[in-house]
This record gives C-alpha cells, sequence and structure tokens, in this order.
C-alpha cells in the first residue's frame, strides 16, 4: 500500500478551508438584489438576461472578497478568538490552517472575487471592481483599527451592506433611491448594533472573554439595547414612508396600497431577530437568518409579496 503524502489535501483540511470562508456568511450578498428588485417597478436601461448575470456576478464576487477578508480578519484576532468561547474553534485560532495557509488562501478568493468582476460587460464592471475594493478595504480597516472605536466599528459594519447594495445597482445599470439608501443604511446599523449584543448575550457570564474583544468593554447592554431598538424603528419608519409614496403604484383601482402588507413580514422579521439576539440565542444576526425557520418565513413571504407585486405592476402598466 502507497504511502500518505502528507501534502495530499484531506476531507478534514479542505472542511477546515470551507469554514474559514465562512459561506454561511454569504446571505449578507443578497443585499446586492435589493436595487435591481426595486428597480423593476421603473424599468432600466440594460436587457433582463444581462442584469441578471451582471447581479449575480457582483454577488459572487462580494461572497469571495468577504471570505477574503474573514480569513485576514481571523488572522488578526487569532489570540482575542482563542479566550473566546466559540470562535476558539476557528480554523486559524484552534491551529486547524496556519496563518500563512491562511494568508495564500486569501489572495486566491480575492482572485476568484476579480474575475467575477470581470466578466461583467462594459464599463459597468470597473465601478464593481472599485466599489469591491472599497468593500475589502473597509474591512481590513475595520480589523486593522475601526473595531476598536466605539460607534466607528459600527459604522463600518453597516457600510459592508450599503457598499454591497450599491454595487448591485450599478452592476443593473440603476441609480439607487435615496429610500434604498436610507433603509439600507439603518437596516445594516440594526444587524451591526444586533451584533454587538448578540456577542455579550451569547458570552453571558464570561467577563473576561468580553473584554477581549476590545470595543465591547466601551459597551453596555442597555446601551446597545437602546441603539438597536432606535435602529429598528428608523428602518421600519423609513420603509413604511417609502411604501406611503409607492401609494399611486399599488393602488390601482382599490382604495389600498397593496404594498403595505409587506408591513407585516417585514415587522415581523425585524422583532424576532431583536428577540432572538436578547434571547442569546445568536451572536450575528445572519446566523438568525440561514437557521431559523419563523424568520425565514417572514423574509420569503416579504420577497414574494414585493416581486408579485412589482411583476404585476409591470404587467399592467
Amino acid at each position: 500500500m502507497a504511502d500518505h503524502n502528507e501534502d495530499t489535501p484531506t476531507v478534514s483540511s479542505v472542511s477546515a478551508f470551507v469554514r474559514l470562508a465562512r459561506p454561511k456568511q454569504w446571505a449578507k450578498s443578497g443585499f446586492v438584489f435589493i436595487g435591481p428588485l426595486y428597480a423593476t417597478q421603473s424599468g432600466v436601461e440594460h436587457g433582463w438576461a444581462g442584469i441578471v448575470v451582471a447581479v449575480i456576478l457582483t454577488a459572487l464576487a462580494f461572497c469571495f472578497a468577504s471570505s477574503g477578508c474573514y480569513v485576514f480578519n481571523d488572522i488578526a484576532d487569532i489570540e482575542a478568538d482563542r479566550a473566546h468561547p466559540r470562535k476558539r474553534n476557528r480554523p486559524i485560532a484552534s491551529g486547524a490552517i496556519s496563518p500563512e495557509q491562511g494568508r495564500f488562501f486569501a489572495f486566491g478568493l480575492y482572485l476568484a472575487a476579480i474575475v467575477c468582476v470581470l466578466f461583467i460587460p462594459g464599463e459597468r464592471s470597473w465601478w464593481v471592481l472599485g466599489l469591491v475594493a472599497a468593500h475589502v478595504a473597509n474591512v481590513l480597516l475595520y480589523s486593522a483599527r475601526l473595531k476598536h472605536i466605539v460607534i466607528l466599528d459600527v459604522m463600518s459594519l453597516a457600510m459592508g451592506f450599503v457598499l454591497r447594495v450599491l454595487a448591485g445597482c450599478v452592476a443593473a445599470g440603476i441609480w439607487p433611491s435615496t429610500w434604498l439608501l436610507n433603509v439600507s443604511l439603518f437596516l445594516s446599523m440594526t444587524l451591526a448594533f444586533g451584533k454587538r449584543l448578540g456577542e455579550r448575550r451569547t458570552l453571558g457570564s464570561a467577563g473576561g472573554a468580553v473584554k477581549a474583544r476590545g470595543v465591547q468593554s466601551a459597551y453596555s447592554d442597555d446601551l446597545l439595547r437602546m441603539l438597536l431598538v432606535v435602529s429598528a424603528v428608523a428602518t421600519l419608519l423609513t420603509y413604511s414612508a417609502y411604501v406611503v409614496t409607492r401609494e399611486e403604484l399599488y393602488s390601482g383601482r382599490h382604495t389600498l396600497n397593496l404594498l403595505w402588507i409587506t408591513m407585516l413580514p417585514a415587522t415581523y422579521g425585524l422583532l424576532r431577530a431583536i428577540l432572538l439576539v436578547e434571547m442569546g440565542r445568536y451572536d450575528d444576526p445572519t446566523e438568525i437568518a440561514t437557521r431559523d425557520r419563523p424568520f425565514q418565513g417572514a423574509a420569503f413571504a416579504f420577497v414574494v409579496i414585493t416581486v408579485a407585486l412589482m411583476a404585476a405592476h409591470v404587467w399592467w402598466r
């Protein structure tokens, strides 16, 4: 029987690299589709086939670029992660993957992101590439400095979502509306404050671990709860105001603005996410989107209702 070659990748090592890329976090790239989705009500400059391809490639580019950033973040946080009750099991913190291997892997992910962008036709590819580069710079700056500065740490996290929204609009060849940017900003702030509060709740009484996370020691549970609720309320108010402005488009022959129906799953989903974070079920709102069935149901209902109403508007106009 042939000797096992130590350089040959094993199932466990491949699994470690997959975990290092954090594919569950790719759900964040769903923000790329928000702009093109709402553009259906007013038409777009390019053909739909080209838009679909360009937006999917943009989403993939953000997936790969974000994974590369997560790798560098894990390398920078290796000591703090080892003091964390859950994050100490991450591939780099646990020693399953060395920092040097992680760096090579990250550069490969960045290269994959660039390849995806280059397949986007026309000048849009360069604009998307610039936004992906801005996202990478923002994340690396966050890892190096901003995560230690109160409020700016959350603003940096929020900008990652806003940049995704902008990139989706650019890929589709449309201009983002002020409503879209405001809702995206407040929603991403809600997610970011939820992440901070979730980390504290899941750590429980592990005070030493909380301090190990740096900026967490500058926040209190009460402050984070207040900021989380304020951001969530701002999100719902801004979206409800947007719904009011769409009344002429979706009322038709009826007196009811049918787009208002989307307020129901939107409100339920946001409030349930806050509840789960407060209960300490998750330390990252992104995990709620990938694991919690009721939240997924609300999100699915919101998307289906929105798409149906916009498709009906395009069909009948």
